[in-house]
């Protein structure tokens, strides 16, 4: 039987061809996928543009990376709860004010940093720039799942979110290194509020495909908050992981490139690690996968802190090109997997608030790695702060095998609640 919400892909067809072209022919999706892309681009900026701002005034990456990190921490900290937020309000709600603060902290940093300010002064600019960063990627996912609810399609939909948030760290830091060193130190961050503000707006304005709100105390999601959920801690655990290599790896490449007086390399080398990351996802995505996804994320993930261990024996360009495009390769399949088990794990009001859970625990290693990779970047050997994605991947794949029994499907027929007009939950064949 075909499905019963009206212009979606039926479950059969679905499972038939479960390709991209599948996926993006259901109906409404353009109208979210457009703007969300634009409105996630300034997130793949944020973090280098402040780096090379604050590393350009100050003169130092221990600086450059604490203030980064605080803007990661920020948003690690008050992403789940805006998630949350938008669960239980409506995303065009949380994501309107959300923009406007999010430009305005921007551009206060922005004027601190080039006035030089002492260091105090700019992490307080930091705390809102990060608090205030728009979860558009989160909020894409939810929307998708609404789309397609229990579609054999939510794999592909993941995989193709992978791609697109690899596309804009592609994107991203080439264009925030080329505004920087070739425009003005501080027009990354300049353009990265400036896209904030315009894409958030656009996004927040398409009403139409949103989530149901939970209706702010009207209904009750079963397991209340997605940290509850024994598998989601798993899951951010691994998150933090990955965030550590990105946290890393920018530090890193940025100190590397200026070492051997190239800096414009920086965006190259890193659009490369990103690049592998995206082909990576693609292909995830066209496969038929018939491994289970908790294998599929042990297998990934090993592979991952395997290429990340090797990263600080690499002493040139071509080496480094190679060794950071392997790394995106593996990174891709673990992300794509963790945000699928989101869909067996969490009851669909609460998903948004667990994919920004996993978000802002990716934002959260990257804080960590920016801030110990610099320092080392400073007190150590060039090349140093590459030994911060060994760690972390080693420390997350640790508690992934320790802990992999948790991520374990929630139990089938559960019921659970739908948001506005509490409708009864009607079983799709």
């Amino acid at each position: 039987m075909a499905s019963t919400v009206t212009g979606e892909p039926s479950k059969e067809s679905a499972s038939t061809r479960p390709g991209y072209g599948q996926l993006l022919r259901t109906r409404g999706a353009w109208t979210f996928l457009l703007p969300g892309f634009a409105a996630r681009q300034p997130f793949a900026m944020l973090t280098i543009s402040i780096v090379l701002l604050v590393q350009h005034t100050t003169g130092s990456y221990g600086a450059a990376g604490a203030a980064a990190a605080v803007t990661g921490v920020s948003m690690a900290v008050f992403a789940p709860y805006s998630g949350r937020l938008a669960d239980r309000y409506g995303q065009r709600a949380v994501l309107v004010p959300g923009v406007l603060v999010h430009t305005v902290s921007g551009l206060t940093l922005t004027a601190l940093a080039l006035a030089h300010a002492p260091l105090w002064a700019l992490f307080a600019a930091a705390v809102p720039t990060g608090a205030s960063v728009p979860q558009v990627g989160p909020m894409v996912r939810a929307r998708w799942g609404v789309k397609l609810q229990d579609s054999p399609l939510m794999t592909t939909a993941a995989a193709f979110e992978s791609v697109t948030d690899e596309l804009t760290f592609v994107v991203g830091p080439l264009l925030a290194t080329a505004l920087c060193t070739a425009v003005d130190p501080a027009a990354g961050l300049v353009t990265e509020a400036t896209l904030t503000l315009v894409g958030g707006l656009l996004f927040a304005a398409q009403r139409g495909t949103q989530p149901a709100v939970t209706g702010g105390g009207h209904t009750r999601v079963e397991h209340g908050s997605a940290l509850r959920v024994p598998g989601v801690r798993v899951l951010i655990v691994t998150f933090l992981g990955i965030g550590s290599v990105f946290g890393g790896m920018q530090v890193s490449l940025a100190a590397f490139t200026e070492s051997i007086g190239r800096p414009g390399l920086n965006g190259v080398l890193y659009g490369t690690f990103a690049a592998g990351n995206m082909l990576a996802g693609l292909v995830c995505g066209a496969i038929a996968w018939k491994v289970a996804p908790q294998r599929r994320l042990l297998v990934g993930y090993a592979a991952l802190a395997l290429a990340a261990s090797g990263l600080w024996a690499a002493h040139s360009v071509l080496v480094l090109a190679a060794l950071g495009l392997l790394v995106g390769m593996c990174i891709a399949p673990s992300l794509i997997t963790g945000y699928t088990l989101v869909e067996s794990l969490v009851p669909a009001g609460a998903r948004t608030e667990a994919f920004t859970w996993l978000t802002g625990a990716v934002a959260l290693g990257q804080a960590a790695a920016v801030t110990v990779a610099g320092q080392l970047e400073d007190r150590l050997w060039g090349g140093a702060g590459f030994l911060v994605p060994m760690g972390g991947t080693l420390l997350a794949l640790t508690t992934l095998v320790a802990l992999r029994s948790r991520l374990s499907a929630r139990a089938a027929g559960r019921t659970v609640a739908r948001g506005v007009g509490h409708r009864v939950p009607v079983a799709v064949d």
